[in-house]
């Protein structure tokens, strides 16, 4: 009532302007403001991430590793064993398929790893031998030159190699705390993954936890979801380029065909990074021409990869648009590199779950699940804890 008494006499400036400013200025503005504070808050939450990245990569993997394994443990709990004999089945599974796939890359090498090395500094020489000896005009003096100008640059530069090499000493054994890492996580998310997922909920507020429940066991299937199909696309990958070797005659299609399986669990990337392998070799072994067909099966494959596998199969199975896949690789790669290709699509699957899982409100309303599974695991705990009891009795009784 008192603004509608004002005259133009008693507004103030700064009222008046405002009043100025179209409705739709002012609306654009006050969007304006508040997503700054929230790219702010998203680039110093990813900034916060890498620096502590050497613990959030591992507990990531280990994520996604028990996205696979999680149903192996299901089948043991289903036939009635223990949890711990599903874990121990689970990563029984997990390092003897690990351990095949190292034993057939290492026997299939060992034989003629030498025989490879021989055969690529007799092709560097004859690459050397055709530069100088090409028609581009470079004399042989200007080779030589520029050869000893780079061993000159090497020694000069002796410090910052040593530099390097500490560098990658320091690179090993970060990976080597995170394997270690990695391992740690996996075991106690097999093991007692709903409990620190219960966990998790508490830190929210009770009357979200059944939205908070409900969105992240969606986002935990899409992730499940993820694994299985990823496995499926570096299947393909693997069948497509060592199969492409095999016809060529190129050697050693088994190992090449193993390393763009596990390449290929980096989207887009890794397939034609280990694929190359497999050109490089059929360079050595067969020549320039094969080596050509052999590069052109390897972008053959990727693009399939790229353009059918990864956003039409993978699109479909994580629910997220092919374009979506596409730009969520990127981002993730752009943000941080080979770990950021690897993570974007379940995440970017995870959070389109959960955006529709909260968006469309599908949780039963008054109930707390955090409370009831402590609830439950209480009364689990109290029946275990008289059994253990019982049983102490029964046996004093029969020694007596």
């Amino acid at each position: 009532m008192e603004e509608s008494n004002k005259t133009p006499e008693t507004v103030s400036p700064t009222e008046r302007a405002e009043q100025e400013l179209p409705l739709g200025i002012r609306v654009a503005a006050a969007w304006s403001w508040r997503l700054i504070i929230i790219a702010i808050a998203v680039g110093a939450l990813i900034w916060g991430i890498v620096q502590v990245r050497i613990i959030v990569i591992p507990l990531l993997i280990a994520i996604l590793l028990t996205a696979l394994l999680n149903p192996v443990v299901d089948w043991f709990i289903r036939r009635g064993l223990p949890r711990w004999s599903g874990v121990v089945g689970a990563l029984g599974v997990f390092i003897a398929a690990l351990w095949v796939l190292i034993w057939l890359i290492v026997t299939q090498l060992r034989d003629g790893f030498g025989d490879f090395s021989k055969r690529s500094v007799e092709v560097w020489n004859e690459i050397l031998d055709w530069v100088q000896h090409n028609t581009l005009g470079i004399p042989v003096d200007q080779l030589d030159d520029l050869m000893n100008q780079a061993m000159q640059l090497l020694e000069n530069n002796q410090g910052t190699l040593w530099t390097g090499a500490l560098g990658v000493a320091t690179t090993a054994t970060q990976v080597a705390t995170g394997l270690l890492l990695t391992i740690f996580s996996l075991i106690f998310l097999l093991i007692d993954g709903k409990r620190i997922w219960y966990w998790v909920v508490g830190f929210a507020p009770a009357r979200a936890h059944a939205a908070f429940d409900a969105a992240g066991r969606a986002g935990w299937v899409s992730v499940g979801q993820y694994v299985r199909v990823q496995i499926f696309v570096a299947f393909v990958d693997a069948v497509g380029i060592g199969l492409g070797a095999t016809i060529l005659g190129v050697p050693f299609a088994i190992p090449v065909a193993i390393l763009v399986f596990l390449g290929s669990f980096i989207p887009f990337l890794g397939a034609i990074v280990t694929g190359a392998l497999a050109a490089f070799i059929a360079l050595v072994y067969n020549g320039p021409v094969t080596a050509l067909i052999m590069l052109g099966v390897v972008v053959l494959v990727n693009q399939i990869e790229g353009h059918v596998l990864q956003p039409l199969v993978m699109g479909n199975a994580v629910r997220v648009h092919p374009l979506g896949v596409v730009l969520a690789v990127t981002t993730g790669t752009l943000l941080a590199g080979i770990p950021g290709a690897l993570f974007a699509v379940p995440i970017a699957a995870a959070a389109n779950t959960i955006v529709s899982v909260l968006v469309k409100r599908q949780w039963e309303s008054g109930t707390d699940p955090a409370a009831e599974f402590h609830r439950r695991d209480q009364v689990h705990r109290v029946a275990r804890a008289r059994a253990k009891e019982a049983a102490k009795h029964a046996r004093k009784g029969n020694i007596a």
